[in-house]
């Protein structure tokens, strides 16, 4: 045995850190398949659940206010303003208003839902893992000691990339669900603004099209995590023929530690790409 082979110390690295990453993608499906509803055990919905009665007080209270400045701001004639049509359109203005208001919640609950569902639906293809590809594995097990020396510190730093990389695509999914739990409550407040005129309804408008980005970006991440996987055990590039060996065993990893970057990149924008994708 070769005491200055490090080929399986390698590999005993690499096959570690492509399980860690592996382990990340199960639990990031398993989280953006979840309900914020049943998030941590339900323990942050039921903070919110318990605050809600408050913004949904202030929200009823805002409907008569955001009515009057409509109102007011669309009135030039009262007398002209008071036909049968006009007296019917303010009723339903503010029914619908005060329904939103007070059933906010029960409607956002469905759209947790249906994005929960869809990526269920993503996820449930064969997805491909992380593997180091058994070519290249031998390649790496006969290294000399020079090449396979610099073959395990190249191996380590990218070993460091893809686990800050695990780690970070964890925080993103986690931000999301904190960014939808501090979104909930203040749904009252914006759809209050439905009661007065198109300049004050904006809010409401604004406010819809915030949540459903937040939403749905899951749906954009497991897309984004399914394809970058699909594009990490593509192999080898085609231009990676004329080089040595060991040196397309190191194309090979740099390639896969950039898709990974690339993967959590995209992660991260999922917000931006959902907007732009559905003009929300």
């Amino acid at each position: 045995m070769d005491i200055f082979n490090l080929g399986q110390q390698i590999l005993d690295l690499l096959e570690m850190v492509f399980g860690f990453w592996n382990n990340q993608i199960s639990l990031v499906f398993a989280l953006l398949g979840q309900s914020p509803v049943s998030f941590k055990s339900g323990g942050p919905w039921g903070v919110i659940q318990n605050l809600e009665p408050i913004f949904v007080g202030v929200g009823s209270s805002l409907v008569v206010l955001f009515f009057v400045i409509g109102f007011c701001s669309e009135s030039v004639d009262v007398k002209e303003d008071m036909r049968f049509e006009v007296i019917l359109r303010m009723l339903m203005r503010i029914g619908i208003a005060e329904w939103l208001v007070a059933n906010n919640v029960t409607i956002m609950k469905a759209f947790f839902t249906s994005a929960g569902n869809l990526v269920k639906l993503v996820g449930t293809g064969e997805m491909a893992e992380l593997t180091i590809d058994s070519g290249q594995a031998e390649i790496i097990k006969n290294l000399g000691f020079g090449s396979s020396l610099v073959m395990l510190i190249l191996a380590s730093i990218l070993s460091i990339v893809i686990i800050v990389c695990g780690f970070f695509l964890i925080y993103t999914v986690y931000f999301r669900f904190l960014k939808i739990l501090i979104l909930v409550p203040f749904g009252a407040i914006a759809f209050s603004t439905v009661s007065g005129n198109r300049m004050v309804s904006h809010t409401a408008v604004s406010y819809a099209k915030y949540f459903l980005a937040i939403v749905f970006e899951a749906v954009t991440m497991a897309l984004a995590i399914v394809v970058c996987n699909a594009l990490i055990s593509a192999g080898l590039p085609s231009f990676t023929g004329e080089y040595a060996d060991w040196t397309q065993t190191l194309i090979y990893l740099c390639e896969m530690t950039f898709t990974i970057a690339l993967t959590v990149g995209t992660v991260k924008g999922a917000q931006n790409l959902t907007s732009r994708a559905l003009g929300l």
